[in-house]
């Protein structure tokens, strides 16, 4: 038996979504590793036993409405702040009083936000291909409304707001549905320049029309395929697509945070053909003023999106540079 699996500790902990499902590995301080959409703890599964090698106690949970995590059926119990609420929640179920939290795509979005509004409980934070905007601005659904791949083509958070819309088209295929979404946004399988942006629905269409079709990307094997596919088919996709149905709350919760920096000490790490990276490039250009504890910042050349499963070895070692740069 390996030494990752002798290590490896599943558990259910209380927290405000009613149970948050985690995995640990290590003893050391308190790494928490947030995922995004739409995956599940298992996107970490590189970085636990690294971690955990370096001296950290590395925990990556499920996020409420994900895997073994409680589901709630409220569309509004989704916002940010309950999700704040759930990563402070494990932190003190785990016995610790201060965490350092790490989280990629939504992830990072929601460790930001838990830095921001629980510094006490947050004492650094990373950051993984989404960077941080601070709350304020326009009205997300008015932004993106207004935003289009052209003739008439629509957003997909737009497209994923109605309840069940997107759910009629993922459901009933899974697992051909996350293999072509993983696909789209991977460095070795994404369309080429020119072809027509997977970001995008067409107008009458669906996200999968522009899915590449072909081999699944390096990082993906069909057995982690299976993982992530059998975990949604179990749990339904309305959990993690009521994330994207909060984002006007979010901006009406987070109103106090206006413009607000992030002082605690952070890294961000985005890939260098990722929307997410590119779309946002002025908010990583505004770091000074907005992540003023930046310790180190990285634009991985040729990477996608699922930046610490495409390029784990880089992402450790950036990770583990970092937390040992940090203050005990």
């Amino acid at each position: 038996m390996s030494q990752q699996t002798v290590d490896v500790t599943h558990r259910i902990v209380s927290a405000p979504a009613g149970r948050i499902h985690l995995v640990e590995q290590g003893a050391g301080p308190l790494v928490l590793l947030v995922h995004g959409f739409p995956e599940s703890w298992y996107s970490w599964r590189r970085q636990l036993p690294v971690l955990a090698e370096a001296g950290y106690r590395a925990v990556a949970v499920d996020v409420r409405g994900y895997g073994r995590s409680s589901k709630p059926d409220a569309t509004d119990a989704y916002r940010m702040l309950e999700l704040v609420e759930d990563n402070a929640a494990v932190v003190r179920a785990l016995g610790e009083r201060r965490a350092v939290i790490v989280g990629h795509d939504w992830g990072a979005t929601i460790a930001a936000h838990s830095a921001l509004v629980r510094p006490d409980v947050f004492r650094a934070v990373g950051l993984l291909s989404v960077p941080y905007a601070p709350p304020g601005g326009p009205r997300p659904s008015e932004v993106f409304a207004r935003m289009s791949g052209g003739g008439g083509d629509e957003f997909y958070v737009s497209y994923f707001q109605e309840p069940g819309r997107a759910e009629a088209e993922i459901e009933p295929d899974v697992r051909g549905w996350l293999a072509g979404f993983y696909a789209a946004l991977s460095a070795d399988t994404m369309p080429r320049p020119g072809a027509p942006d997977p970001h995008f629905v067409g107008r009458g269409g669906t996200l999968r029309a522009r899915f590449p079709a072909g081999p699944l990307p390096a990082w993906l094997s069909e057995k982690d395929l299976a993982v992530y596919a059998e975990e949604f088919e179990r749990t339904g996709m309305t959990g993690p697509l009521n994330r994207y149905r909060n984002m006007d709350r979010d901006w009406e919760d987070l109103a106090d945070f206006e413009g607000a920096p992030i002082t605690q000490p952070s890294l961000f790490i985005g890939g260098g053909l990722d929307a997410s990276t590119t779309w946002m490039a002025d908010a990583i250009k505004a770091y000074p003023a907005t992540l003023p504890g930046l310790v180190s910042s990285h634009v991985l050349e040729g990477c996608g999106h699922w930046i610490q499963q495409e390029r784990p070895a880089e992402i450790n070692r950036l990770l583990t540079d970092w937390l040992a740069s940090l203050p005990s």
